[in-house]
């Protein structure tokens, strides 16, 4: 079979998934995209949009919580601008009547304490508070449990980092985010509003096949918790790149890739039975098995589910590889899960294509020979240098374990930091012999040698 009729296939595959979900979760409208870089965008729509104007890839729908992923994004700038630090506290930036001891830090992974919604019962009347409000009725609300203590979800924290993101950067949330990460990344469909092209939301009755049209609501103040409207295409492609930035914003414009990494290192499980998902700085994250995490986050608001995620890890992950799935019934959970379920498709059905090995340059003089097998608290590790860097691994580690990464410390040439793996932050240092040949290496303040030795059986002389 040849690439194109697999890839063929495979796109065909994905479209049955979404049409199966959409007739047996009974979705008026669903939407789906996957983006990768290396293929077109691959986007799905079924169903209609419950009023005058055509369902397609250009149909708006509500993203609810994803939103939260924006708005972490814009906090995450404002520390590498130097403009805040993660462990500060509210009121350091803000003035509040009560609160301003909680972190930066707390609010974004969830682990504040602070309860979930804005004093009064927003879900009841549908009328969220606006700046003033919000900030007025804060002394309102409660803290529901220590700081730090366990992941308690909380869209008014969320809110509140809108506001102090806003406040540091002399604008308003929305102004923010089109000028700092929605323009950047050409995200030219998500917007606050639902412009004239949205699709409506419904909750489709549980016992017949009525479905009745959800009441708008725009989320003033807590915007930043669940504001936006967005396609598939536009999301795919932002799950992408909370995955997998360098691929698609190389100079770092919007965030570093190395930001990303500290948004993605789980800060909390969400369940301490399951263990089966964790929430980083911002960001969920989904273990799918066999060193591959999904990264990004669900949404719901009346009327409307999405699902937005990256995928990371794994053989066959092409880079980039991002899906969104918008659907306009606010019950078909359904949908949240077919956002996993086409990552792992999408990669079973067309890996990335598999690059030819190539010889490079040869490693530098002063690190050949330290290259091959060096023993450690008595185990076996393999020190090799590919693709212009030194490594590290386990000589038992499995294939798709990473190895460590080293990277040279200036000024001092037999010394290296871990910049990624085991150990990383830790330094490698070398001892030559006098004629220059490394005879033991400390890694971690760990002996290395070249012959397995019991702790206490080393000579200190060279």
């Amino acid at each position: 079979m040849s690439s194109a009729v697999g890839r063929t296939a495979a796109a065909g595959h994905l479209d049955r998934m979404v049409r199966q979900v959409q007739a047996q979760a009974r979705v008026p409208a669903i939407s789906a995209a996957v983006n990768r870089a290396d293929r077109p965008l691959w986007t799905c729509t079924v169903g209609g949009t419950g009023n005058d104007t055509a369902l397609d890839e250009q149909t708006r729908f509500r993203i609810g919580s994803v939103t939260k992923t924006f708005t972490a994004v814009l906090v995450m700038q404002c520390r590498d601008d130097g403009l805040l630090d993660l462990d500060d506290p509210l009121e350091r930036h803000l003035d509040l009547p009560a609160h301003g001891e909680l972190t930066v830090r707390r609010l974004l992974s969830h682990t504040a304490g602070l309860q979930r919604e804005p004093h009064g019962d927003v879900w009841d009347t549908l009328r969220a508070p606006d700046a003033d409000r919000l900030i007025a009725e804060l002394a309102r609300a409660e803290r529901v449990l220590p700081p730090g203590r366990r992941y308690h979800y909380s869209n008014l924290g969320m809110a509140l980092l809108g506001r102090l993101v806003g406040q540091l950067r002399g604008g308003t949330w929305a102004e923010v985010l089109v000028e700092r990460v929605l323009t950047p990344l050409g995200l030219t469909a998500t917007t606050v509003s639902p412009g004239p092209r949205a699709a409506t939301g419904f909750l489709v009755d549980a016992y017949s096949d009525e479905a009745r049209p959800e009441p708008p609501t725009d989320f003033g103040a807590v915007g930043p918790a669940a504001q936006l409207w967005s396609t598939a295409a536009d999301l795919a492609r932002w799950a992408a790149f909370l995955a997998d930035p360098a691929a698609l914003d190389a100079a770092g414009r919007v965030l570093a890739p190395a930001t990303l990494d500290e948004m993605r290192w789980p800060v909390t499980v969400t369940d301490e039975t399951l263990w089966a998902g964790g929430f980083g700085l911002g960001v969920i994250l989904v273990p799918q098995g066999q060193r591959v995490v999904h990264v990004g986050h669900d949404g719901a608001m009346p009327g409307f589910l999405a699902g937005a995620y990256g995928r990371r890890g794994g053989e066959g992950t092409p880079a980039a590889l991002g899906a969104a799935v918008l659907g306009s019934s606010g019950t078909a959970v359904e949908l949240l899960e077919l956002t996993h379920r086409l990552l792992a498709a999408a990669v079973e059905h067309d890996p990335a294509d598999i690059d030819p090995w190539r010889p490079g340059e040869p490693a530098p003089e002063h690190v050949r020979g330290l290259l091959g097998r060096w023993w450690g608290e008595g185990f076996e590790y393999v020190f090799s240098w590919h693709d212009g860097t030194l490594r590290a691994r386990g000589a038992g580690d499995p294939p798709g374990r990473p190895p460590a990464i080293f990277a040279p410390v200036p000024d001092r040439p037999d010394v290296f930091r871990t910049v990624s793996g085991r150990e990383v932050g830790e330094l490698l240092r070398l001892t030559r012999d006098g004629d220059g040949a490394v005879v033991r290496m400390h890694w971690a303040t760990y002996r290395f040698t070249r012959h397995q030795e019991t702790f206490d059986r080393y000579d200190f002389r060279v």
